[in-house]
């Protein structure tokens, strides 16, 4: 254990992290999202926002990643803020798209610019719409940094991983997990505290997980999963179902069908009847 301990410390202290460098990389994430938000959906000219002011933050975010794993490092070396920045200009049409889910199923509400403000959903998924960007290139560690301070602001935790296509729509949101290999159709809607897991996790002959592996359910278009709901491994879940609140679901579902829980039956037993 203490080899063991020694060798961990070893493999920390080879990266470079200072206080302050945490604190300006928490401090960049938040300001990226705010201006991809700002510009994408309230700008007449985004490009100029992005050229001038998002650019710039992606530019310091990489040299922080640079400074802590080392300007050599094999994943960093080649990545280019004018690309990412571009890849990210263009989530425009699905940023839109998930406001668009909220307007079509919260009677709560009209207004898509109290949904842009106030929903804790559409917060979390523009933040995982930026980080998937960075997942997709490989980036070590800002996506799960981006969906940790997601996480920390609205209690959602979607990997950076999943795959999420358009007008999703999370309602309420707290307590939703979304797993690293889930696959997400459109028009899909969540509830709070709905769980996209692993059912086991894969390991080689010695323990060791093994990484890479599809372990997380797949959602076609259009399912609607409601609160507390828990699906689990490499399922299906086919186009336009419904799963209801509390199912505990490890089998592939076909389209068009309505999972529920059994209903609770009471029996009253006199006389020796049962016995």
């Amino acid at each position: 254990m203490l080899n063991h301990s020694h060798t961990l410390q070893e493999r920390l202290r080879e990266h470079h992290l200072e206080h302050t460098l945490l604190c300006e990389m928490h401090a960049e994430i938040h300001l990226l999202v705010r201006w991809v938000t700002t510009a994408l959906l309230f700008e007449t000219s985004p490009g100029i926002v992005f050229e001038n002011s998002i650019r710039p933050v992606i530019e310091k975010l990489l040299a922080a990643l640079r400074h802590c794993y080392g300007a050599s490092h094999p994943k960093l070396a080649h990545l280019s803020a004018v690309a990412l920045g571009d890849e990210i200009q263009a989530l425009g049409s699905l940023f839109h798209s998930d406001i668009e889910a909220a307007l079509d199923n919260d009677p709560a509400t009209n207004d898509a610019f109290e949904v842009v403000l106030c929903y804790p959903g559409c917060k979390a998924v523009r933040y995982h719409r930026i980080a998937h960007v960075f997942y997709r290139h490989h980036v070590p560690l800002l996506p799960r940094m981006i969906a940790e301070l997601a996480h920390e602001l609205t209690g959602i935790d979607i990997h950076p991983g999943a795959q999420i296509g358009a007008h999703f729509f999370i309602d309420h949101g707290t307590g939703v997990v979304i797993g690293e290999s889930a696959v997400i159709g459109k028009r899909v809607t969540l509830y709070q505290g709905v769980t996209l897991g692993a059912k086991r996790i894969p390991r080689d002959a010695q323990g060791v997980p093994i990484h890479g592996e599809a372990r997380h359910p797949i959602l076609c278009d259009g399912v609607t999963i409601y609160s507390g709901a828990t699906v689990l491994g490499r399922i299906t879940i086919g186009e336009q179902s419904v799963i209801g609140g509390n199912v505990w679901l490890t089998e592939n579902v076909s389209a068009h069908s309505r999972v529920t829980q059994q209903r609770y039956l009471s029996s009253y037993f006199s006389e020796g009847d049962g016995i």
